[in-house]
C-alpha cells in the first residue's frame, strides 16, 4: 500500500495513533500483546515511519548502519542478512542500512564522517585498515560496536570469535585425520590483513601441538580474496613441486578454488588432501565434494553486537566491552570426522 500513514495503521490494528507512536519509537510502557498487534499491522500495511520526521520528533532516525568491506563477498552478505533479521526481531524498530568500504582507509572513514553521523543513531563496522586509535579519534560520539578481529580501543565495543583458537582446531583436526603436511592458503601476498595474521598464528599454533614442522613453503598467498585467485595460486604451487596432504584455507572462497586446482590435476579429496574452509558459507553444502568449514556463531555475534548498540544508543556510556561468540567445525566430505575437540562443537553434515 503506498503512501501508509501513521492513522492507517492505528484504525488496522483498533488502537489510537499515540500507541502506534509508542511501538514505532520503541517505548518501554507498552505490553508485548499490544506491541505484537501493532506489529502485525505495520507489518500487513508496509508501513515505514519517515526517517527525516522521526528525527525531529524523537533526535533519532530509527537506522543503524551495517559497514564492511564488500558486499560481494559471500559471508559479508549473508551476514547482512543475519543482523537484519536480528534487529527486526529485537522490537526495536531498527533498520539496517548496509555501507561498503572497499577494504579501504578512505571508504573506512567515509562511514565515520559527519554526515554519516546525522543519518544513523549507530553503527556496527568491521574495520581491515584503520588502527584502533584511529578508529577511536574518529567515531566520536557516534554509538559503535566493532566486528571481527581487527584492532579496538578501549573505548568502543567488539564482538568477535576467537580466530587464533578457531584456526588451532582446524588444524589439529586436519592432523588428527593423519595428515602431516598442512599448508595455508589465502593469505595476502602483500600487506596482510589481521584476519590472516590471526588465522596464521593458530595454524602454527596446531602445528606445534601436534609435533608437526612449520615450514615456510607451505605457505601459499594469493592476489585476492578470490576463488580464481586461490585456485591459480595452488595450482602453481603444486606444478612447482610444493606437496602437502591438507590445506588449512584462510577462507571459504580460498577453499572453493584450492577444490578446483586439485580436481583440475586429479587429486582426489578428501583422499589425497583434506580441505578446510572458514566462514561456513551456504554454497559449502553444495560444491564438490561437500567443503568442511570454521563456522562462526553468526547469529550470536548479530544478537550481542545489537544489544550492545542498542545501549551505547540509549546512553551508556562505559568503557568498551569485548565479547567473543562461539565457533564449531562444520565437518563435511573434504575433511570428515567425528570427534568433539577440547569442548569445541563439531557439526556433521551428509551430501545431500
Amino acid at each position: 500500500m503506498a503512501g501508509v500513514r501513521l492513522q492507517d495503521v492505528a484504525e488496522h490494528a483498533g488502537v489510537s495513533m499515540k500507541t502506534v507512536s509508542n511501538v514505532v519509537h520503541a517505548h518501554p510502557n507498552v505490553s508485548a500483546p499490544m506491541r505484537e498487534r501493532v506489529q502485525r499491522a505495520i507489518d500487513e500495511l508496509g508501513y515505514r515511519p519517515n526517517a527525516i520526521g522521526r528525527r525531529l520528533a524523537t533526535g533519532r532516525t530509527g537506522l543503524i548502519a551495517l559497514a564492511f568491506a564488500d558486499v560481494r563477498l559471500p559471508y559479508f552478505s549473508e551476514l547482512a542478512n543475519v543482523v537484519s533479521k536480528a534487529a527486526a526481531a529485537t522490537g526495536t524498530g531498527y533498520r539496517v542500512l548496509l555501507e561498503e568500504t572497499e577494504g579501504t582507509i578512505e571508504g573506512e572513514r567515509a562511514v565515520l564522517s559527519a554526515s554519516e553521523a546525522g543519518l544513523v543513531d549507530g553503527m556496527l563496522l568491521q574495520p581491515s585498515q584503520m588502527s584502533s586509535r584511529e578508529i577511536a579519534e574518529r567515531h566520536g560520539d557516534l554509538p559503535m560496536v566493532l566486528l571481527g578481529e581487527g584492532p579496538a580501543p578501549l573505548s568502543v565495543d567488539r564482538v568477535m570469535i576467537d580466530n587464533v583458537a578457531a584456526a588451532t582446531v582446524a588444524t589439529e583436526h586436519l592432523a588428527d585425520l593423519g595428515r602431516t603436511r598442512i599448508a595455508f592458503v589465502g593469505h595476502e601476498d602483500a600487506s596482510m590483513s589481521w584476519t590472516s595474521r590471526q588465522r596464521i598464528v593458530g595454524y602454527q599454533q596446531g602445528l606445534e601441538s601436534r609435533g608437526l614442522p612449520v615450514e615456510h613453503d607451505l605457505l601459499i598467498p594469493t592476489g585476492a580474496i578470490a576463488s580464481d585467485e586461490a585456485a591459480r595460486a595452488v595450482g602453481a604451487a603444486i606444478d612447482r613441486g610444493i606437496r602437502f596432504d591438507a590445506l588449512m584455507c584462510r577462507d571459504d572462497l580460498a577453499a572453493i578454488g584450492a577444490l578446483r586446482a586439485l580436481h583440475e590435476r586429479g587429486i582426489s579429496i578428501p583422499d589425497d588432501v583434506a580441505v578446510i574452509g572458514w566462514d561456513n558459507i551456504a554454497f559449502d553444502a553444495t560444491t564438490f565434494p561437500s567443503l568442511s568449514s570454521v563456522s562462526p556463531n553468526t547469529h550470536e555475534l548479530a544478537r550481542v553486537a545489537l544489544e550492545m548498540l542498542a545501549e551505547r544508543i540509549e546512553g551508556y556510556d562505559g568503557i568498551g566491552r569485548h565479547r567473543l561468540v562461539d565457533f564449531e567445525l562444520a565437518l563435511r566430505e573434504s575433511a570428515p570426522g567425528s570427534r568433539r575437540h577440547a569442548g569445541v562443537a563439531i557439526a556433521e553434515f551428509t551430501a545431500q
